[in-house]
């Protein structure tokens, strides 16, 4: 065998037969099953709540074993976590389109309000968060940060156009963070003052709580009902449609409109200084998973490189680069299935055929969806033909809708967020100084971004109300 070249990176394979494999799976089920035994923890604030979810559990208790430095967590099985982190997106966004398909024709029916009121979720972030992200100097994890409120959709979203390894990444998971601990209540405090100052149609109210959370939207709603007793259902109804077309259209003008708005606005703001590190970078979805035996997606910095890079393109290339443990798809979706039964059955106390039987069809909508984007070459991205099909499979029209939705029913939603942030918090701890430069920012950031989406989609929802009568 030829020896490799000297200062070419090889890429350590990791396999079912691995033994670092089985400790890294290990360390993912131990955690995210206690995380999701200790349970949600609702902590009083005032005329509010905050609810910390098992999912920050995960998150934290990854971020500690792969962050501590008693007994250093390999590097390599920081990466095969990333690997793993990516392919749990992909089947967390198939469950989650899985309820949004019975729900197809409310959104075919909705009025203008309704649709255009998207406008003011996704300007609102772009508009105001992301110039007080580069203010506070953030650098390019500003585009992640403030492309939108980053729910579970937006990690497929960025880490397929820039890397699961790159600072973009790194801003989606801040706000994240953010945005579970602090956003419910941020939201249910703007939307009970917005309410009560009686100058906006509590229609277009609940049409604004409908960010793409279910979480903030309940609690928005919440607020705007306590305003308006009278228009209870109404303001639920509405509330609940808008947010289902959030989570439709916010995906698809997430991927082809708001984040490479974002990212030409972050540049025209920086002046193209942050430019090597802000450019696109192709279809490192999966960070180094295959796909029929090769790369779904290079993930390799672009040919056209400078011969004597300066050392500011040496960074980008070891932060954005081909990762350095290759996991096949296989064994990764098989992992990934593995850990998401167990955290299934330790959510519902129970074992059910139903589970596995709900999970193979999970798997078989991945694998097809990831084949659908490879036929158009990466032009469509994984994250849109994975919650196409999703969606399509579950609509009134489908022919085995009904069934996928009863044995969908079985794989428990949150247990899927909560060991796919506890792989991420195993990832964390190679990247904790991008992590620490972020820091206190995300903050006024997140605070920013957040109030911006619902106010501006009021806004928009109002005009547009009084507009059509």
């Amino acid at each position: 065998m030829t020896a490799p070249s000297p200062g070419v990176a090889t890429q350590l394979r990791l396999t079912l037969r691995s033994p670092q494999l089985w400790i890294l799976i290990a360390f993912a089920v131990l955690l995210a099953s206690g995380a999701q035994l200790i349970g949600p923890l609702v902590i009083p604030i005032g005329i509010a709540s905050v609810t910390l979810l098992p999912m920050i559990w995960g998150l934290v208790a990854g971020a500690v074993v792969s962050g501590q430095r008693v007994k250093a967590f390999p590097v390599d099985l920081q990466h095969a976590a990333t690997t793993l982190m990516g392919i749990g997106v992909l089947v967390l966004a198939v469950r989650l389109s899985f309820e949004i398909g019975p729900q197809l024709p409310l959104v075919v029916k909705a009025g203008p309000a309704l649709l255009l009121q998207e406008l003011g979720h996704m300007l609102g972030t772009i508009a105001l968060a992301l110039p007080l992200a580069v203010l506070l100097k953030m650098g390019p994890a500003t585009i992640g940060a403030t492309f939108s409120i980053d729910r579970e959709t937006s990690f497929a979203m960025v880490s397929e156009r820039y890397g699961a390894d790159s600072p973009q990444y790194r801003g989606v998971l801040s706000m994240y963070v953010f945005g579970t601990v602090f956003g419910a209540l941020l939201v249910s405090l703007i939307a009970s003052v917005t309410s009560s100052l009686g100058i906006f149609d509590p229609r277009a109210l609940a049409m604004g709580a409908g960010v793409g959370s279910g979480s903030m939207m309940a609690a928005a709603a919440a607020a705007v009902v306590a305003n308006h007793p009278e228009l209870s259902q109404q303001v639920l109804a509405l509330a609940a449609t808008s947010n289902l077309i959030t989570s439709v259209l916010g995906l698809y003008v997430g991927v082809w409109v708001a984040l490479p708005l974002a990212e030409r606005f972050y540049r025209v703001l920086t002046r193209g200084r942050d430019d090597a590190l802000a450019r696109r970078i192709p279809a490192a979805a999966l960070a180094g998973a295959e796909f029929g035996g090769s790369d779904i997606g290079p993930a390799d910095v672009p040919a056209a490189t400078p011969p004597a890079p300066s050392t500011t393109q040496i960074k980008v290339q070891k932060l954005i680069g081909k990762s350095p443990v290759s996991l096949p798809l296989w064994t990764s979706l098989t992992v990934v299935l593995g850990v998401g039964v167990v955290l299934s059955i330790v959510a519902t106390k129970a074992f059910s055929w139903t589970i596995l039987v709900g999970y193979g069809v999970i798997a078989v909508i991945v694998l097809a969806a990831l084949g659908l984007s490879r036929l158009t070459r990466g032009r469509v991205p994984a994250i849109v033909t994975v919650m196409t099909v999703g969606i399509l499979s579950t609509s009134p029209f489908s022919p085995v809708g009904r069934w996928v939705l009863e044995m969908a029913h079985a794989v428990d939603f949150l247990s899927i967020t909560t060991f796919v942030l506890t792989f991420a918090g195993l990832s964390l701890g190679k990247d904790l100084p991008m992590l620490r430069s972020i820091g206190w920012k995300i903050l006024p950031v997140g605070f920013v971004a957040i109030t911006a989406s619902f106010v501006l989609s009021v806004l928009v929802a109002e005009l547009v109300l009084r507009t059509t009568g």
